[in-house]
């Protein structure tokens, strides 16, 4: 299975989380920012974290997101990294549903993984908790046992 794990971090801890992920399930990461599009085609699976600023994902994680007709087909899961309490919500529902419109295939709900503050660090076993959430991803690799958009309802 070829998996891919495109991220921006600020502080580090949205790294940490996708570099936790990738290992648990032999995947490659890369910063949002050095993603060549052409990397997208052939993949099993795209795994996209950010963290959350002000509700959204950073500006290079949106872009990705709205880059044209790129994901449209792409199984994606996404999450962000967030504080316990928030205003504006959090990015990674937002991502799920700007690629649901794009018309990508999320196979899993959109997942966060809490820092201490805004500059972190990550909570105790956040790290360990994101590596059990990619393992469970990747049966839902599988067309056949995907969930549909009633994910993001």
């Amino acid at each position: 299975m070829k998996v891919l794990v495109v991220y921006d971090s600020t502080y580090g801890n949205t790294e940490e989380i996708a570099r936790a992920v990738a290992q648990a399930i032999g995947a490659s990461t890369l910063r949002a920012a050095e993603l060549d599009p052409a990397q997208l085609n052939a993949l099993d699976l795209l795994i996209i974290g950010s963290p959350t600023h002000g509700g959204f994902p950073t500006p290079s994680i949106d872009a990705l997101l709205k880059a044209p007709a790129g994901l449209r087909g792409a199984k994606v899961a996404v999450f962000d990294t967030r504080t316990k309490t928030t205003v504006f919500g959090y990015a990674a529902p937002k991502m799920a549903r700007t690629l649901q419109k794009a018309g990508a295939q999320v196979v899993a709900p959109p997942e966060g993984f809490y820092v201490r503050g805004t500059r972190g660090p990550l909570l105790d076993g956040e790290a360990q908790r994101s590596a059990e959430w990619a393992k469970r991803l990747s049966p839902l690799t599988d067309s056949r046992s995907a969930p549909g958009r009633e994910l993001m309802a």
